[in-house]
């Protein structure tokens, strides 16, 4: 560096009023170990998930905040990807980064709901009602629509009155019981929704 000499006293003059300064305690407070920002997800609960979008099933993390007394929900916070998934290996898709936003938006479905026939009004039920009336319904429809033979006398044992959707973000394992289930029932029209 090419200086002259009313440069370098100008420099020496900056450092030396500096240095002054912080002898006079002017400096900024030193960084200590105990004053920094403690970690978000420190004191959360990790649970894996599955997305429930589409039919890939890449692995979710959510993590939870509360003080873990009884009858106290928890509050999701964030949600990321699964590293350790083999699916995804911890790469969410746009739908998938904004699943908090699902979590917590105010048109989320919790409960169920029916609306009976000639009404304009969804009205909610209780869970056990919901699933004594699927029951009921699907018993009730199977009764009336069997087809135990067709027309040459041979048994086909068929219900064609009634399909199945079944959830794409299902393992192979639930995927096949399902199918065999619905099977069982004599139900043809059975398709996944990764198909739709």
């Amino acid at each position: 560096m090419d200086m002259n000499r009313r440069q370098f006293f100008k420099v020496c003059g900056v450092g030396l009023g500096g240095s002054s300064l912080v002898a006079l305690g002017v400096a900024p407070p030193a960084a200590y170990a105990d004053q920094v920002r403690h970690f978000k997800l420190a004191r959360t609960i990790e649970t894996r998930n599955t997305c429930p979008y589409c039919s890939v099933g890449c692995g979710l993390i959510m993590y939870s905040q509360g003080d873990a007394a009884k009858n106290v929900a928890q509050n999701i916070i964030h949600i990321e990807g699964d590293a350790d998934h083999p699916v995804n290996r911890g790469t969410l898709c746009p739908k998938g980064a904004g699943l908090l936003d699902f979590v917590h938006s105010p048109n989320r479905l919790k409960y169920p709901e029916v609306r009976e026939s000639g009404s304009a009004e969804w009205k909610r039920i209780e869970w056990d009602d919901a699933l004594d009336r699927i029951a009921k319904l699907v018993k009730d429809d199977r009764d009336a629509n069997f087809i135990e033979k067709n027309d040459s006398g041979l048994t086909v044992n068929r219900w064609l009155s009634t399909g199945f959707l079944a959830a794409s973000a299902s393992s192979n394992e639930a995927g096949y019981i399902t199918h065999k289930v619905m099977r069982s029932f004599g139900i043809l029209g059975f398709d996944n929704q990764a198909r739709v």
